[in-house]
């Protein structure tokens, strides 16, 4: 009867034992049983930018070309934004006298031609044979062509082959004949126009602009210490208006890279640093790269300027234009913030898997109000927040597209 009792404390031990066991293993795994949320975000990928609006001042390398005879009117030999070669006539003004002159030798070249035709003479030369062949065959190319810049210039070969073969002619006439001396005299014409015209010569290669607001002997580049938002706010210009073209002057502009300066009151800007890259959004959506060169704290305000490479042409006919400064932009995993949770300076999510609630530790590499874009820690990095190698190999990584509790 002893041992059958003995035997029966036994069993009763073992029962408390396992009880106790089992009561343990409810309340430490409680919450991986018991909470079934109502809510999950799935991982996805995306983006996150940090971006701010501003305004700011386009700064050019810009040389200023004007002549002594600008009031005569111009002559644009390249067009607005063409590319203009070092000493490369940009344009060129027009001479005292010019219509009158232009008109005189129009007068000669008709009468020297209706001589030649009432005269029936039949000269023969290979030069004026072969100056009609080129005068015709750039006729014909000029049907098909609807740049004006191109058939400007096609005019003037046409032009000047007629003046060609006009001398010739005289030339080839008696020296007493009346077609040499018209002949003369329209030369004599032509000289006194080329020598009245003012050509005007690019100082250096660039960009050929005749947009002039007065601002390029402001607005300067070998140094950016003038700048300060008095100055900025001074010149009261619209965002967005176009500079306009002048019919007196003329510009080169460095055409690889122009300049930004702005004023801005964020946190941002007051932290930047020379040599920050960052995004810039222009205003056609277009997002350019950007590098800071110039910081200058002001008591309300912080003066900023970027450098860009692109865009450079687009921009030329602007000076004051709005823009997006994006000071970051991450791209990866991109989760709600309510899904992180943050306990003893160690961020992790939840995970809902089979009903089971398991903690996965994950490093924030950039957050906005609502979203943070996230990795999971390498096993170097776990083991440096204090983890073992058991617990490292039992953990999970957060995947694509698991679901993660939301909070």
């Amino acid at each position: 009867m002893k041992e059958i009792q003995e035997e029966t404390n036994k069993v009763k031990i073992i029962i408390t034992i396992i009880f106790m066991i089992f009561f343990i293993f409810l309340v430490t795994n409680s919450t991986k049983i018991l909470k079934r949320p109502t809510e999950v975000y799935v991982v996805a990928n995306g983006s996150l930018v940090y971006e701010e609006p501003a305004e700011g001042y386009i700064v050019r390398d810009e040389v200023v070309m004007q002549g002594e005879n600008y009031k005569n009117g111009m002559v644009k030999v390249l067009s607005d934004g063409e590319r203009a070669a070092k000493s490369q006539i940009v344009f060129r003004y027009y001479s005292n006298s010019e219509e009158a002159i232009l008109e005189q030798i129009s007068k000669l070249d008709e009468e020297i031609s209706n001589i030649l035709q009432n005269s029936g003479m039949t000269l023969v030369s290979s030069d004026i044979s072969s100056i009609e062949n080129q005068i015709e065959s750039t006729v014909d190319s000029m049907y098909n062509l609807n740049y004006l810049q191109k058939i400007h210039e096609n005019k003037n070969k046409i032009e000047a082959y007629i003046s060609k073969k006009a001398q010739i002619t005289g030339t080839l006439s008696p020296s007493d004949s009346y077609v040499r001396t018209l002949t003369d005299k329209r030369n004599a014409l032509e000289k006194e126009l080329e020598n009245g015209s003012e050509i005007m010569y690019a100082p250096t290669s660039g960009m050929a602009s005749y947009r002039v607001d007065g601002l390029e002997t402001i607005l300067l580049t070998n140094n950016f210490d003038y700048l300060n938002s008095e100055l900025l706010d001074s010149f009261d210009l619209k965002v967005g208006a176009v500079v306009p073209l002048s019919s007196e002057k003329g510009k080169i502009v460095n055409n690889f890279e122009c300049y930004i300066a702005t004023s801005m009151d964020s946190e941002k800007a007051a932290l930047a640093k020379i040599g920050d890259n960052v995004i810039l959004r222009l205003s056609n959506a277009d997002e350019i790269n950007a590098e800071i060169v110039y910081v200058k704290e002001e008591k309300n305000n912080t003066i900023l300027v970027f450098k860009i490479e692109e865009n450079v042409s687009e921009l030329l006919t602007y000076r004051k234009i709005s823009f997006d400064v994006i000071w970051w932009k991450y791209t990866g995993w991109k989760i709600s913030n309510s899904c992180i949770v943050e306990e003893k300076g160690q961020t992790y999510v939840e995970s809902n898997i089979a009903g089971f609630v398991e903690k996965i530790p994950i490093k924030v590499l950039r957050q906005n109000d609502t979203y943070s874009i996230v990795e999971n820690y390498t096993e170097k990095e776990l083991e440096e927040l204090g983890y073992t190698e058991y617990e490292i190999d039992k953990m999970d990584k957060i995947k694509l597209y698991d679901e993660i509790i939301l909070h």
